[in-house]
C-alpha cells in the first residue's frame, strides 16, 4: 500500500472521530532519500504550512547540539556556566547539564507556565527572562533520576542556544540550521499561506505564538522541510548518534533522547499540540527512514500515529501507534 492509500485508509478512519468532517492532513515520507507526499483536503499542497507545535523541540535541540559541537562545548557542561548572568537568581542545582535540559531529565520545579512566560512579552530579553524564571523556581529531584516532560526545560535550551551562538534564539536558529539546510518554509512569522487550525470543522482564529516559548513550540513548517531535518539528521551521523543515545533509566516512562523519544527498534518520535493543530514525525536511522503528518484538526493526533506506525511497520514490525499518540507534547 503507498503513502496516497494509507493516507486515504486512516483518515477514513478518523472521520469518525472528526464531527467536522475528515481532517486536512498532508504527509510525507523519505526512504534513503527518495520522498513520497500525500495531500488529503481542499486548498492544500505538499509545501502547505502548519503550526508545527512542540515539533520544534527538534530544530531546537538539533541547532543546540551542532552549535555546541561547533564551539566544543560538551554536552554535559552545567547550564549556568553558559547562561553566567542568571546566577544571582539561581536556585536549581548548580550540576544541572545541558544534556540533561535536552532530554527532559532536569528534575527541574514545574513552576512556569504558559501564562507566567506570555506574560513577559515579546521583547529580546523576553525568553531569556523566561528561563530566569525557571531556574528561580528550583529542583524538585536530583538532575538525571526521572524523565519528566517540561517545557521549561526548552526555555533553557533557547537561552543556551541564544548565548552560545552571540545572538537572539530567532537568529542563531535561522543562521545555524534553517538557512544552511535549506529549510525555507520553517520560521516564526506566519506565513503568507498558512493553514487555517480547526476544531471538529469549526475554524480557530490564528494566534500569535509568545516569544518566550519559541523554543519549545512556535515554529511554522511544512513536510518538505520536516523530512529535509530528519534528512539532515541521518546524514550526520555523529550528530545523529548524540542526539538518539538514551538519556533516561529504564524505569522512566520512556526512552528519550535529546528532543526525541526512542522506540524498541531505535524509532525516534514526537508529536505535537496546539489548538487546531496536530503533528507528528518518526524515524527510523537504521532503515533511512524519516515520516511526517501534519493536520489543520486537534482532533486528528489519533490518526497521525496510525499513519506514522503503519510507515514503519514493514521496516520494524513494531505497533507504535499508542505511544506516538501517548507522547506527552
Amino acid at each position: 500500500m503507498d503513502l496516497r492509500e494509507l493516507v486515504d485508509l486512516r483518515v477514513r478512519d478518523g472521520e469518525q472521530a472528526a464531527p467536522g468532517g475528515a481532517p486536512a492532513v498532508v504527509a510525507g515520507v523519505s526512504v534513503g532519500g527518495e520522498r513520497s507526499t500525500a495531500v488529503r483536503g481542499a486548498a492544500l499542497a505538499p509545501d502547505s504550512c502548519f503550526r508545527i507545535a512542540s515539533l520544534t523541540k527538534a530544530f531546537t535541540s538539533t541547532a543546540l547540539v551542532r552549535r555546541m559541537r561547533e564551539n566544543g562545548v560538551a554536552l554535559d557542561t552545567p547550564v549556568i556556566e553558559l547562561l553566567g548572568d542568571l546566577a544571582p537568581d539561581w536556585r536549581a542545582d548548580t550540576g544541572l547539564t545541558v544534556e540533561q535540559i535536552l532530554g527532559q531529565v532536569s528534575g527541574l520545579r514545574e513552576c512556569v507556565e504558559a501564562s507566567d512566560a506570555a506574560a513577559l512579552g515579546e521583547g529580546p530579553e523576553a525568553l531569556h527572562e523566561a528561563a530566569r524564571l525557571v531556574v528561580r523556581g528550583g529542583n524538585e529531584r536530583a538532575p538525571g533520576t526521572r524523565w519528566s516532560y517540561y517545557n521549561g526545560n526548552y526555555f533553557l535550551v533557547g537561552a543556551v542556544l541564544a548565548a552560545l551562538g552571540g545572538a537572539s534564539y530567532e537568529t542563531v536558529l535561522r543562521r545555524d540550521l534553517l538557512g544552511p539546510w535549506n529549510l525555507s518554509r520553517t520560521g516564526f512569522d506566519a506565513p503568507r499561506d498558512p493553514v487555517a487550525g480547526r476544531d471538529g470543522g469549526r475554524e480557530l482564529p490564528s494566534r500569535d505564538y509568545p516569544r518566550p516559548r519559541r523554543p519549545s513550540g512556535g515554529l511554522w513548517s511544512c513536510v518538505p522541510d520536516l523530512l529535509a531535518l530528519g534528512e539532515g539528521l541521518l546524514a550526520d551521523r555523529e550528530l545523529l548518534d548524540r542526539v538518539r543515545r538514551p538519556r533516561t533509566a529504564p524505569d522512566d516512562p520512556m526512552a528519550y533522547g535529546l528532543g526525541w523519544a526512542l522506540g524498541p527498534s531505535g524509532q525516534m518520535y514526537l508529536n505535537g499540540r496546539l489548538p487546531g493543530y496536530r503533528t507528528a514525525m518518526l524515524l527510523v536511522p537504521d532503515k533511512d527512514l524519516v515520516s511526517v503528518a501534519l493536520a489543520a484538526e486537534q482532533t486528528a493526533l489519533p490518526l497521525l500515529a496510525r499513519l506514522l506506525s503503519d510507515v514503519q511497520y514493514p521496516f520494524t514490525g513494531d505497533d507504535l501507534g499508542a505511544a506516538v499518540d501517548a507522547f506527552a507534547a
